[in-house]
């Protein structure tokens, strides 16, 4: 049997990989949440009433992280299995994902929309499951670091629907200045 690459070589191409996917992957998450205002710091959020099973604030900051690292790590399993049968089509679900991953901060935290952010993450969690299955069929090991990721989104979702029950009024609600609308004359 002929050997196309030694197992060095394939270590080393993954650690080429990680250290270009992870600090991707985790930067476009910091991305999406800061251009979006996310956080305890919005004033609209910061006004919302919170779900009894919501955490401190600064635990998303830290599982996001951590999640991200993962995410990018498990990419880059993935993407370094050259020849394996679903690895295109893999990765295209993996990027369909992370795409509707980083529209949840804008869609809930800049646009104000609850019930627009439970769509989003009901998508999130399909496509979570369907980058699991495929990754899972490429390399078994990078299927596993996703699964806290899908824990996670199913939290999310959950404490999404929560945030809508306690403020249907908010959903779509400007969390800017106020406008003041007056009529003059007749």
């Amino acid at each position: 049997m002929m050997q196309l690459a030694s197992t060095a070589q394939l270590r080393a191409a993954l650690m080429r990989w990680a250290l270009v996917l992870v600090p991707g992957v985790l930067l476009l998450g910091f991305l999406s949440g800061t251009m979006a205002g996310s956080g305890p710091a919005n004033a609209w959020f910061a006004a919302l009433a919170k779900p009894a099973i919501y955490p401190p604030a600064a635990t998303f900051g830290i599982v996001w992280s951590v999640l991200y690292v993962m995410m990018g790590f498990a990419l880059a399993v993935v993407v370094v299995a050259w020849g394996a049968r679903g690895r295109g089509a893999a990765v295209g679900m993996f990027a369909a994902q992370l795409v509707v991953n980083l529209a949840w901060s804008p869609v809930f935290f800049a646009m104000h929309r609850i019930t627009l952010g439970l769509v989003v993450l009901g998508v999130l969690d399909v496509l979570v499951v369907a980058t699991i299955v495929m990754f899972h069929r490429v390399r078994p090991m990078a299927a596993w670091l996703l699964v806290p990721y899908l824990v996670w989104a199913l939290f999310a979702t959950v404490l999404n629907w929560q945030f809508l029950q306690l403020n249907p009024g908010a959903d779509g609600q400007s969390g800017g200045s106020a406008v003041v609308r007056m009529q003059i004359g007749n």
